[in-house]
C-alpha cells in the first residue's frame, strides 16, 4: 500500500469568483453529477458544497464556495465570509472569470484577497463557447497582467471542453496521499440539503424575475418506502405578496414547481417520489440570525 499511495494525490481545490461566473455548473460537470443548483441569477450557491471527483491518479474534494459579491445583509455576509475562509484551508485555488478583457471592482477585490495568500492559484476562463477562438489569448493576456498565476485554463463548463486539462493541471498541486473518501463517494452533502436546494433550484428558475433571492426551503419530513419516497417540503418567503407569486393562480406556479423538482429527485434518490410543497412568510429572515441558523445558514461557521 505504501508504493500505491507514493502515486496517488489527494487533496483539496476550491472553486471562487465573482456570482453567476459558472462556478456550480464547471463542478457539476466535473464530478458527472448534479449536486450544485445553477441558474442565471447570480448568488445562488449559499453553502460550501463539498464534492469529490476520483479517477486511477488521484481524488480532488472540491469546494464550491457562494459567489464573492458586496454583501447587503447577513446572509450575504455568511455568504462572502464562507468563500473568502477557504483560501487558505486547500492545496489549489480555482478563480473562475469570464472571458473579457474588462476586470471590473468585483474582479479587482478578488485579485486582492488573492495576492495575499500562499496557495497556487489556476485561473479558470469559463464560457469560451461564447467568445471567438482567436479572443481567448487576449483574455489570458488581459488577466496575466494582474498577478502570477500558477496556470491559465479557458474552459467551457456548458460544454465540457478544456475540462480534462483543468483536471491534470489541479493534480499536479495535490500532494501524494490516500485519499479522503471512497471512490464512489461524490459529495458530503445530505441528501435532505440536496432535495431542498434542487427544489430551491426550480422555484428560482420558474419564477424568474418575479420574487428576488429572499427564499429558502426547509425539509419537513423525509420518509424512504420500499417503493416510493415521501417528502414534505416548505418554500419560505419574505413577503405576503411573494406567497402568492410562488403559489400562482389557482397552485399552478407551485404545482409546476414541484413537478420540475420531482424528476431531479427522483434521478438523485433513485426511487419515486411523492413531493408535497407548502409556502409559508417569514419576513426579513435573510437578516435574523435565528432565522438564518433554522435554515442551514450559520453566520458563525464563516467567521
Amino acid at each position: 500500500m505504501e508504493q500505491e499511495n507514493k502515486q496517488f494525490k489527494s487533496g483539496f481545490a476550491t472553486l471562487v469568483g465573482r456570482p453567476n461566473v459558472g462556478k456550480s455548473t464547471l463542478m457539476n460537470h466535473l464530478i458527472g453529477q448534479k449536486i450544485a443548483i445553477t441558474s442565471n441569477k447570480p448568488q445562488t450557491t449559499r453553502n460550501r458544497i463539498q464534492t469529490v471527483y476520483t479517477s486511477d491518479e488521484g481524488q480532488i474534494v472540491f469546494l464550491d464556495t457562494p459567489g464573492i459579491h458586496k454583501a447587503k445583509n447577513k446572509l450575504g455576509d455568511y455568504m462572502v465570509n464562507t468563500a473568502e475562509r477557504t483560501f487558505s484551508e486547500v492545496d489549489v485555488v480555482l478563480w473562475l472569470v469570464e472571458p473579457t478583457t474588462f476586470i471590473g471592482a468585483g474582479e479587482q477585490h478578488i485579485i486582492e484577497q488573492l495576492k495575499n495568500i500562499k496557495t497556487p492559484v489556476i485561473l479558470v476562463i469559463n464560457k469560451i463557447d461564447t467568445v471567438k477562438k482567436d479572443e481567448i489569448l487576449l483574455f489570458i493576456d488581459t488577466y496575466r497582467k494582474q498577478m502570477d498565476f500558477a496556470e491559465i485554463v479557458p474552459v467551457s463548463a456548458l460544454k465540457g471542453d478544456g475540462t480534462d486539462e483543468l483536471i491534470s493541471c489541479i493534480m499536479k498541486y495535490l500532494p501524494y496521499g490516500h485519499p479522503f473518501y471512497d471512490e464512489d463517494t461524490v459529495t458530503d452533502q445530505p441528501v435532505r440539503q440536496i432535495v431542498a436546494e434542487l427544489i430551491r433550484e426550480k422555484a428560482l428558475r420558474c419564477l424568474e424575475e418575479e420574487i428576488p433571492h429572499g427564499i429558502a426551503v426547509t425539509i419537513e419530513a423525509m420518509n424512504y418506502k420500499k417503493r416510493i419516497v415521501d417528502i414534505e417540503a416548505t418554500i419560505i418567503c419574505e413577503k405576503d405578496s411573494h406567497k402568492g407569486i410562488i403559489i400562482g393562480k389557482q397552485g399552478q406556479m407551485l404545482k409546476k414547481i414541484g413537478s420540475l423538482a420531482r424528476r431531479d429527485i427522483e434521478n438523485l434518490v433513485e426511487k419515486q417520489v411523492n413531493l408535497k410543497l407548502w409556502v409559508k412568510v417569514k419576513k426579513d429572515w435573510r437578516d435574523s440570525d435565528f432565522l438564518l441558523k433554522n435554515f442551514g445558514y450559520n453566520p458563525k461557521d464563516s467567521e
